[in-house]
């Protein structure tokens, strides 16, 4: 496997025209190509969000259906690298009608190498103003995902997951070297959350997470941006900053190894007995 190669995030600010935004967004990916990226990666709801009191507009479709998915791996295809679609809507069947909020790999040969359904939704009362139920509309994944590629394994996330550390431990465990975390974080908590978050889950895990994020105004909602990619020890390699466009960065993937051997905290868990409330602090609280 290669020791190094490079990532890039598209960092696309998504509207409710699906054509135009993906048009937008393969400049992007094609601008990443041209620019040395071996592995793409797009944000959450990449292909069309808006944003309303009612909900989010995704422009949904079952996976078989779904105009973005051939699309984009024909691209992977044409430009010979690998791409993640950071999530798109995608119908459910049987009994659960809501969407799923699903990741995919695609290979350079335009395969689908993996699939990740959204596992922690984003049901959230920042203020009487600001009010989010992704519920409402998705149902949740039930199994976390990871991926071969050339460069080692890949864990995937999305957005809101990045608030459970425990998944990415798990990923890590598992052998994943790399950690993807598309989002579409709101401004807000991006502003109070984001650095802090994702620069948390590199360093407990001695992984390279790789976060494209959105930016922009979509309908009621503002995206962050500031799309980031840090190495195993916490350092920033790139930040997008705000507004459309791409961040690259070089992952040496040798520097894995390094931060796991200098602080192997991945091998240190221990079993414990899950706290208790007193008896007496538990009857003074009724």
């Amino acid at each position: 496997m290669s020791q190094t190669f490079t990532a890039a995030c598209v960092q696309n600010d998504a509207s409710i025209d699906a054509n135009e935004t993906m048009t937008r967004a393969e400049d992007l990916m094609r601008d990443a190509a041209g620019q040395g990226a071996d592995l793409i990666c797009t944000p959450e709801f990449f292909s069309c969000l808006d944003t309303q009191i009612s909900g989010l507009e995704t422009n949904p479709h079952r996976e078989a259906d779904h105009p973005a998915l051939p699309r984009f791996q024909a691209l992977a295809q044409e430009l010979d690298k690998w791409v993640l679609l950071g999530s798109l809507a995608v119908i459910g069947e049987g009994a659960d009608d809501r969407l799923f909020n699903r990741s995919f790999l695609i290979d350079a040969g335009g395969n689908v190498v993996q699939r990740y359904n959204k596992i922690h939704l984003f049901d959230i009362d920042l203020d009487k103003d600001e009010v989010y139920r992704e519920s409402s509309q998705f149902q949740p994944g039930t199994e976390a995902a990871i991926a071969p590629t050339r460069w080692g394994l890949l864990g995937m996330t999305i957005c809101y997951d990045v608030r459970f550390p425990h998944l990415y431990r798990d990923l890590a465990k598992a052998g994943a070297s790399f950690l993807t975390v598309p989002a579409a974080f709101t401004k807000r908590t991006g502003e109070a959350h984001w650095h802090a978050l994702l620069r948390s889950r590199a360093i407990e895990t001695g992984s390279f997470v790789i976060a494209p994020c959105q930016s922009g105004v979509h309908g009621v909602g503002a995206t962050y941006g500031h799309s980031l990619i840090i190495d195993p020890w916490g350092n920033v390699l790139a930040d997008g900053g705000e507004g459309e466009g791409i961040v690259l960065a070089e992952i040496d993937t040798a520097l894995v190894a390094k931060a796991r051997a200098r602080i192997p905290a991945l091998k240190h868990d221990r079993d414990y007995a899950a706290p208790q409330v007193p008896v007496e602090l538990a009857a003074a609280g009724e």
